[in-house]
C-alpha cells in the first residue's frame, strides 16, 4: 500500500485572498489534475474556473464530467481535486458514476494525490454526517470515500457569546452527533485551515486552527499540533 497524500481544505477562498491562494503552497507535484465538479449544478462553469486557476500554477485540468467513462478517468488520473458545493449532491453523483471505490483504491493503494475543498473534504472522510449542507438530493448512503478514519466539519464556527442567535451552535450539533453510538472523532476545521495528510501523519496547516471533538470532549488544535491517524 502506497502512502496517502491528502490535502483537505476547509474553504477554497480565504477572507482577503483569491481562489485557492491559501492552500496553493501545499498542492502536490503532478502535471495533470482530474477535477470533480459534481457538488455544483453548473459543472462546465466550475471546471472552467478551476482550469483557469490551475493553469497559472502550471497544471492541466480535466473535468471528470467531460469523460465518457468516469471510472476510466479516475484510473488514469495523476491527481484528483474534488471541489466544494453541496455535499449531498456530490456524494450522490460519486455513487451514480460508480467512482467511490476506484477513488479510494487509487488514493490508498496507488498513492494518487487527493485534494478536497469543503464538500470535497467531507467526502474524503468516514461519512458526510457532519456536513453543514442541506440534503437537496438523496445519496444511497451517507458513507463517504473513507480516506481518513474520522469526520470533518468544514467552515467550523466557534460559539459567539455575543450572538443573539438562539439556535444550536456547531459545537452542539457535533455533540448531538456524538450522542449516537460508534461515531468517529470530528475535526472542526475553521476557514483558512487545511489538513495535510502524508502516510499516517496528519498536520494542520493555515492560520486559524481547528477543534477536535471526540465523544464527550473537544479541544483546540493548531498548526503546531500534528495529529496521527
Amino acid at each position: 500500500m502506497m502512502e496517502r497524500r491528502l490535502l483537505l481544505v476547509s474553504n477554497s477562498t480565504a477572507y482577503g485572498g483569491s481562489f485557492l491562494d491559501h492552500c496553493q503552497p501545499h498542492i502536490g507535484q503532478v502535471k495533470r489534475v482530474l477535477f470533480v465538479p459534481y457538488a455544483l449544478h453548473d459543472r462546465d462553469k466550475y471546471t472552467q474556473a478551476v482550469r483557469a486557476k490551475f493553469s497559472t500554477l502550471g497544471y492541466e485540468v480535466d473535468g471528470i464530467h467531460e469523460a465518457s467513462d468516469p471510472v476510466a478517468a479516475v484510473r488514469k488520473a495523476e491527481g484528483i481535486f474534488i471541489g466544494g458545493g453541496n455535499t449531498f449532491r456530490l456524494l450522490k453523483s460519486l455513487y451514480d458514476n460508480e467512482v467511490v471505490s476506484e477513488i479510494r483504491r487509487r488514493v490508498l493503494e496507488d498513492g494518487m494525490p487527493y485534494m478536497g475543498s469543503s464538500a470535497g473534504t467531507n467526502v474524503a472522510t468516514v461519512s458526510i454526517c457532519t456536513t453543514n449542507d442541506m440534503p437537496i438530493v438523496r445519496p444511497p448512503t451517507f458513507a463517504a470515500i473513507g480516506l481518513v478514519p474520522f469526520n470533518i466539519n468544514p467552515h467550523y464556527l466557534d460559539p459567539d457569546p455575543k450572538s443573539r442567535h438562539m439556535g444550536e451552535t456547531r459545537e452542539q450539533r457535533i455533540a448531538q452527533y456524538h450522542e449516537e453510538a460508534d461515531t468517529p472523532p470530528v475535526l472542526g476545521l475553521r476557514e483558512g485551515s487545511l489538513l495535510l495528510v502524508e502516510g499516517d501523519k496528519a498536520t494542520l496547516q493555515g492560520s486559524t486552527g481547528a477543534r477536535l471533538f471526540t465523544r464527550g470532549a473537544g479541544k483546540d488544535v493548531d498548526e503546531h499540533n500534528p495529529r496521527n491517524n
